[in-house]
């Protein structure tokens, strides 16, 4: 039998090799083998294992933070992102209705998307601070970006709904996602399971190309608004 596993904490070969020791003195175990890059275990084994006993025997340095076979599928996971996007596309409609003007149309939905989605964040700030550095190249060199981000996208959020310098929030727009969607790019090329800070950790988003989508969707936004 074959099972899939992910293991955060690996930095090194040496690590790789921790691990891989670590689980195979299990004995179902039959070979392990880990991926530096990705983070993903293969164990092949007899019976299965229960993640109880892979983390008893895991050094404390490592976490096994996802059962890869026993993931939903991929649209229940995203289910919940595409309905708030679809909430945010139903309340800028509902307030701009019968008169759509192009502009006010894209500012209020930029508004309402850094509203909501600051929400979630502040839910688990630490959380989401943890998920966030583990891609963002900002989060991951300074420290407290990831605490603050929150507060510059609900900064932002209050700025394009209430008018104010809105030219000063699409320039932010632009910088602080085109940053973010680097890590997601890099995330995705490397096929990491990592986990999505977009909606902060208490809704366990995986990183997909939906991240991709959203952050381009936003960027193109402010792109064809700075225009």
């Amino acid at each position: 039998m074959k099972q899939i596993i992910h293991i955060e904490g690996m930095t090194c070969q040496g690590c790789v090799s921790s691990v891989e020791k670590a689980i195979a003195q299990l004995p179902a175990v039959e070979s392990v083998s880990a991926n530096l890059k990705t983070g993903v275990v293969t164990v092949m084994q007899q019976s299965p294992v229960q993640a109880d006993e892979i983390k008893v025997v895991l050094p404390h340095k490592y976490a096994l933070v996802d059962n890869l076979s026993a993931t939903p599928p991929k649209f229940k996971q995203l289910f919940p992102l595409g309905l708030i996007f679809l909430f945010l596309i139903v309340g800028t409609t509902i307030i701009h209705y019968p008169i759509f003007e192009t502009q006010a149309v894209i500012t209020d939905f930029m508004g309402l998307f850094f509203v909501v989605f600051s929400f979630f964040k502040f839910l688990d700030l630490k959380g989401f601070q943890q998920s966030f550095r583990r891609y963002d190249p900002l989060a991951k060199s300074i420290h407290f970006y990831g605490w603050g981000y929150p507060f510059i996208e609900l900064t932002l959020g209050v700025l394009f709904l209430m008018r104010l310098e809105v030219q000063l929030a699409l320039w932010l727009t632009l910088g602080i996602l085109s940053i973010t969607t680097l890590g997601v790019v890099r995330v995705l090329m490397f096929k990491q399971q990592i986990q999505c800070a977009c909606l902060g950790s208490v809704l366990n988003l995986p990183m997909t190309e939906a991240t991709l989508i959203e952050n381009a969707v936003m960027i193109g936004m402010a792109g064809w608004m700075l225009l």
